[in-house]
């Protein structure tokens, strides 16, 4: 019998093999778990359904939801209450500022390229915990991921530095706000991986191929093991905890400069 036994949740984030959401969706099927799992656009469906199915009868749906758009929360959130009258944990790996604000100076964001990363980085998690939290009359739990750039300066993390930072303060605000319903709201802070949206951060390769010769344990993060995280933080095990930063980098955020932090 595993952790998450019995449990169904809800992932948005799936993009690849390589995403940290994927590595979510495995530990919770293995710890147990039914899942939903959703997709932001045509582009991705292939590749969440594919992945979807290789999961097997622990994947209950697989639909499209845009978290910056209401119509399609709300659509998404109707077909969840059919599917069941608890949800149990929902995971939330959602993060996206234009590419050309995560290099030069900070000081050159665009107003509206600040606005899209605050949005689509912070408040979506607003979104998806305001939807989910009647779907969780029992209690639940809600995770999201941020990472070490909310606070400290990354080269050419720029804007989603500001708004994982952002993310983080919204952890905190939802975890006071929905305590009361039994509902916790935790992040977990993984390392430096390569997944598709990393690799286009200038410089990233550079910086992740030093972690295995500086990080204290001597490796980078692997997608399971921030999976494993959450589904300890999806699980009763971590009933009494609410309002954390995890970080899930064999020690990297101990360290100073050597890894571009200040």
């Amino acid at each position: 019998m595993g952790l998450l036994t019995g449990k169904i949740g809800l992932i948005y984030g799936v993009r690849n093999e390589r995403s940290m959401a994927w590595g979510c969706a495995k530990s919770a099927v293995r710890e147990g778990a039914s899942l939903i799992l959703t997709y932001l656009g045509d582009r991705e469906e292939k590749d969440v359904r594919t992945l979807a199915a290789s999961l097997g009868d622990a994947v209950k749906l697989v639909a499209p939801c845009d978290l910056t758009d209401a119509s399609q929360v709300e659509a998404l959130h109707t077909q969840v209450a059919a599917l069941t009258d608890n949800l149990d944990f929902m995971i939330h790996a959602v993060a996206f500022a234009k590419r050309d604000e995560l290099s030069g100076r900070f000081s050159n964001t665009s107003q509206d390229g600040f606005a899209l990363a605050m949005d689509v980085s912070a408040y979506t998690l607003v979104a998806a915990s305001r939807a989910a939290a009647p779907l969780m009359p029992k209690g639940g739990s809600i995770i999201t991921m941020t990472y070490l750039g909310s606070e400290r300066v990354v080269p050419n993390y720029n804007v989603m530095g500001v708004a994982k930072a952002a993310l983080e303060a919204t952890v905190r605000y939802l975890a006071d706000d929905l305590g009361p319903q039994k509902i916790r709201v935790n992040a977990v802070s993984p390392g430096m991986t390569l997944t598709a949206s990393a690799v286009g951060i200038a410089g990233f390769r550079d910086m992740y191929k030093r972690i295995p010769e500086v990080a204290p344990l001597r490796k980078a993060t692997d997608p399971d093991e921030v999976g494993d995280t959450c589904a300890f933080f999806a699980s009763d095990l971590s009933r009494a905890i609410t309002g954390e930063v995890i970080h899930i980098d064999s020690g990297c955020h101990l360290l100073g400069p050597e890894l571009g932090g200040n």
